[in-house]
């Protein structure tokens, strides 16, 4: 019978969208961290570039093994001005760090909104333009996340360890700019569906407090459209939701310190 880690990981290869038909190879190598899946995306035009991987393998993290209940809220997107800052105003009213991983034109573009207010998080990267970075060869993907890396690194002093693709979706090109830029890449466990509950926010926050488990990384958004209210909105009443069964909050990184191997 498979455990947790196992049919977490067949979930994430669906997920992530990495299938057969990469040219001229079928298997991430050993440093990807799994058992040789399948592959897809933009590995093959990047093939020869395998000389350059620096580090053991590289770290793909969609939940934490761990028996404490701490949790991770991450948001994606921003920062934008409708919805960002209603995020970081309920997550210091609640005193909860968290990980945003930021576009890097949005931060470009509204870094006031921020540069003061980040102390208590951490800042990942999402790309510059949100693009699919599994359709994108290595020069390219490299591009997109050597910029958000400049930007994020500008505005708030620190440089970026964490890397979220947009949509979750990996290619070969995407591990090995990871790999290049000594990134780890960070995936979700839960999920916020805000088309799912446009009408019934209590059942939004009913859904998020009681599927949390320990290690879970929590995905929501703090830019895009009008039913991200569904949410962002009710942010407070899910950090008392998950306080009262006895939850700690917990940024990615200090999250993954607290993992076991299973």
């Amino acid at each position: 019978m498979r455990n947790r880690r196992s049919l977490l990981r067949g979930a994430l290869l669906t997920a992530a969208g990495l299938g057969l038909g990469a040219a001229g190879a079928d298997r991430l190598p050993h440093w990807c961290g799994w058992d040789q899946p399948p592959l897809g995306g933009g590995y093959a035009p990047a093939a020869d570039r395998l000389a350059a991987v620096r580090r053991p393998e590289v770290r793909v993290r969609y939940y934490v093994q761990t028996d404490e209940p701490v949790v991770a809220f991450t948001f994606d997107d921003g920062p934008g001005p409708r919805w960002t800052p209603m995020v970081l105003d309920a997550l210091d009213a609640a005193r909860i760090p968290a990980t945003f991983f930021m576009v890097g034109r949005n931060l470009e573009t509204h870094a006031d909104l921020v540069r003061r207010r980040l102390g208590a998080h951490e800042i990942g990267n999402h790309s510059w333009s949100h693009p699919d970075l599994a359709t994108l060869d290595l020069a390219a993907t490299t591009d997109e996340l050597s910029r958000t890396h400049d930007v994020i690194t500008k505005v708030t002093g620190r440089a970026p360890t964490l890397m979220r693709p947009p949509f979750g979706h990996l290619g070969g090109s995407t591990l090995l700019a990871a790999d290049s830029m000594g990134y780890d890449l960070v995936l979700w466990s839960d999920q916020m569906h805000e088309r799912d509950y446009e009408d019934d926010p209590a059942g939004q926050v009913r859904a998020i407090v009681e599927s949390v488990r320990p290690g879970s990384i929590i995905l929501a958004h703090d830019v895009g459209a009008e039913r991200r209210l569904v949410v962002l909105r009710h942010l407070g009443e899910m950090f008392d939701g998950l306080k009262k069964r006895g939850f700690r909050f917990a940024t990615v990184t200090e999250l993954a310190a607290l993992g076991t191997r299973a």
